[in-house]
This record gives C-alpha cells, structure tokens and sequence, in this order.
C-alpha cells in the first residue's frame, strides 16, 4: 500500500484521535457525537490512505502505532491551525484583525507609506499587503481580484469600479539647472522638438500621459532613454542627459535644493487626479472597508505640494505639509 493523505478529512482524523484517546471505539463515538460503525468506516478509510496500520489493539484498549503517533502529530498541527484560522476570522467579523492587499502605483511612494504607517498604528491588528508597480501591473492585479484596493492616476475604462478622489497630481516638464532653456520665461512644445527626452518604461501612466501630450503637440521625441524609475530619471536629468516629464510629486526636494528646475511650457504643469479604486464586484471585507474608508477621509492629507497651483511654479521652501483632516472627500 503506498502512502496518500492528500484526501484525509478532519472527520477521520477526529475518529482517530478519539480512540486513541479514550482507547475504544465506544469511547471515540462519544467524543465525536456518532456512532460506532461510523467511527469504525473512518478509522478503515484513513487506514487505507495512511498505507501503514495505524492502531494497536491491547489489553488496555487501542494504542497508536508508530505510524499512528505521526498521525497524531499531524492532527495536533492541524487543530492549532484551524483554531489559529477561526480566531483569525473572528478578527476579521470584527474588523479588529484581518490582512489588506493594497497596490500603489510607483509615482504615489512619495505619499502612500506614510498613510499606510498612519492607518497601521491607528489598527494594528490589521495586517496590510502592500504591492508597489507600474500602472499596468498594479491594474493586472486588480483585475485578477490580487488587490482588494488601488491608488492610480487614471482609472482604466475596461473595469467596472468603485473610484474615490484623493487629489491634483501635477505633470511637469524638468531639466538640470545649467538647460539651454533655463532662463526662457515662456517655451511651447516646439520649442522642444531638439531636445532628448527621459522616458518612463513602457506601462507606467506617466508615460501614457506623455505620449497622448507630444501627439496632442505633434512632436515626436527623441527618446534617449527609457527608464522604470522616478529617482533614476530625476539622476539622468541631473546629470544634462536629457530632460523629463515627470510627476511633481516626486521633484519637490531637488527643485527646492535647486538640484532640477521646471521648464515654464505653457499649458504645464498639467494637473490629473490620485484616486482610490476597487473592483465594484469584489466584496470587502471588514479590515479592507476600514482602510477604504481610512483612505478616502485621510489620504488628501499625505500629498505632496510642490507648487502654487495658480503660478505653476515651485513653492520656495514650502514643504508637504498634510492638510486638515476631511480635505478631499468625495
């Protein structure tokens, strides 16, 4: 006979454990409420999946054997465990426990683990999941019910969903301090058609929104890289390889320390939105109800402000000072 528990139940398990217990089939029929023949069918069929015998019979009643005190371990295992997964969903019902899944769309790091780490001491029982990508692996994810929410820039058309404004998300166009363009006032698009562009990698929102502003222009970059992350381009920038289009969320620092500048074409910066989203089909739980909920009173709180939005120009020495609590309900 060859060894397959895969298909053990918690049934014969019980019935074994209940003979070994009270030495008797009797005795193991009064500990799990049935009768003896059943007790005696299941004992027969873990038997037959364990391969090995598993009691003895004695004077003193029915031991485990070798085999069967392996079995007794794996039942001790598997009660913890199922006791663990009851507490646990007991948690859960009551909102006081529970784990979170949570995608983030790389641009918004510059916010969401401090109102992750605001959300995490406020419920320290519940666990949160965070997953950081770009926009086309963070939606995949919400699209394969991965994620129970998500913060992006603009929500896709092809799912059905639930969107909470957070607040503006500021496009801009950045170039290192010395630019041949640094002191223009003014530039338009073609004012940028020699100019080499740092690209984000294929997927990311940021890019997407580049790519529909340059064809909305009528110019076609000069793409000199293409890069997947906000702090190796600003690098690049820095370093005169090209210039950037960037979200302002992540500049505030470098053009505080004049470290990057802003280039002043006009219509930029272009102001988009954060939201919050989740698929409309897909049911919450307590802890991820709490946390939407969190989000969409606090989350307007953590945005960055890198920018006097009437003048479209660096906010000298401002820093990202959270706003009341309540801003940016919907």
């Amino acid at each position: 006979m060859s060894t397959n528990l895969k298909n053990v139940t918690l049934k014969q398990l019980r019935a074994f454990a209940g003979t070994v217990e009270s030495g008797s089939l009797t005795g193991a029929a009064e500990r799990v409420g049935v009768t003896q023949p059943a007790i005696s069918l299941q004992l027969q069929n873990l038997q037959e999946l364990a391969g090995l015998p598993l009691l003895q019979r004695t004077p003193e009643g029915f031991v485990a054997t070798e085999a069967g005190e392996e079995i007794m371990q794996f039942y001790a295992r598997v009660s913890v465990a199922l006791r663990d997964c009851m507490e646990r969903l007991a948690a859960i019902r009551g909102a006081t426990g529970g784990r979170v899944s949570v995608g983030a769309v790389s641009t918004s790091k510059y916010f969401v683990p401090a109102v992750m780490g605001a959300f995490a001491r406020r419920f320290p029982e519940i666990e949160i999941k965070l997953r950081i990508g770009n926009r086309s692996e963070i939606l995949d994810a919400l699209r394969d019910f991965s994620l129970d929410i998500a913060i992006t820039g603009r929500p896709p058309d092809d799912l059905v969903l639930e969107t909470h404004t957070i607040g503006p998300h500021p496009h801009i166009l950045i170039a290192a301090p010395d630019h041949r363009l640094r002191d223009r006032k003014r530039l338009t698009f073609a004012d940028l058609r020699d100019e080499i562009f740092i690209n984000r990698e294929a997927g990311s929102g940021t890019r997407l929104l580049m790519e529909r502003l340059l064809e909305d222009a009528k110019i076609k970059p000069r793409v000199g890289m293409e890069l997947d992350s906000n702090e190796t381009i600003k690098q690049a920038v820095m370093a005169g390889l090209g210039i950037a289009f960037i979200s302002g969320h992540t500049t505030a620092t470098e053009i505080q320390q004049g470290r990057l500048i802003t280039l002043p074409v006009e219509g930029l910066p272009i102001e988009r939105n954060w939201y919050i989203v989740r698929q409309a089909e897909h049911h919450l739980l307590p802890p991820a109800a709490k946390l939407l909920n969190f989000l969409r009173a606090e989350c307007a709180q953590y945005l960055p402000h890198p920018f006097e939005a009437e003048k479209g120009k660096p906010a000298a020495g401002r820093r990202a000072v959270p706003r009341k609590p309540g801003a940016g309900r919907d």
